[in-house]
């Protein structure tokens, strides 16, 4: 790859692991980790803390009125492990909120919201390599990237992960709600017109409902390795 910086993209369903997975690959590589989920659930949390939504009713073009007005970015904790910021604000407890959750399928689904997005995660990767997890990445932001994975994982998994998630960060919350809420999510990001989530044709599958942490982790990494050496030329 004539040492030019090297995307990976990992693509999949909410709550399916693809962030644990980018974010130890980042580590393991050396590489810029990238949350774009964390991006949108930012535009979210804004939207909502600047009354966008009312009861029912949500004002799209309120919101695109003031999208200029969004920065993100991202810093690492004691832990190295990245902290997101909005507005220079540090918002990643408030961002995996239910109420945010419920809502970033709407935000993430509204053009002018990808646009910038995107534009801002091409820019993370202009001068050093990156891991970036999302749902349109290996289709949309890197079209091109040499390394795309796609993770999956059973309903009931997922729900079980999220639901423990949000238990750890000390939010009250049922089981069959966010079960539901990742259902619904699913249905919008497949069968929005903009960015659907869809596997990119050179995508490498990883189903991990059986798989722990390690075990991703060290599949993911065979394959790095293997294209990364196919492609040294």
């Amino acid at each position: 790859m004539n040492n030019l910086p090297i995307q990976i993209a990992v693509d999949g369903y909410s709550s399916c692991g693809k962030s644990t997975l980018a974010k130890e690959l980042a580590r393991e590589m050396g590489y810029l980790y990238v949350d774009s989920g964390a991006m949108y659930r930012s535009v979210t949390l804004f939207a909502l803390r600047n009354n966008a939504f009312n009861d029912n009713d949500f004002n799209k073009s309120l919101l695109i009125k003031n999208i200029e007005n969004i920065t993100i970015h991202f810093e690492l904790d004691k832990n190295s492990d990245p902290i997101t910021f909005l507005n220079n604000k540090n918002v990643e407890n408030q961002i995996r909120r239910i109420e945010v959750s419920s809502k970033v399928s709407i935000i993430s689904a509204i053009p002018e919201v990808r646009e910038k997005m995107v534009r801002l995660q091409r820019k993370m990767s202009e001068n050093r390599s990156v891991v970036m997890d999302g749902r349109d990445i290996g289709t949309v932001v890197f079209p091109d990237a040499k390394i795309k994975f796609f993770i999956t994982a059973d309903i009931d998994v997922r729900a079980k992960r999220r639901y423990d998630e949000m238990v750890e960060k000390k939010n009250e919350v049922d089981f069959e709600e966010v079960k539901k809420n990742l259902m619904e999510r699913d249905l919008l990001d497949q069968t929005r017109s903009v960015s659907p989530l869809r596997m990119a044709d050179n995508a490498i599958l990883i189903d991990n409902s059986y798989l722990n942490k390690k075990e991703q982790l060290e599949l993911a990494i065979n394959y790095v390795k293997k294209i990364l050496n196919e492609n040294k030329n």
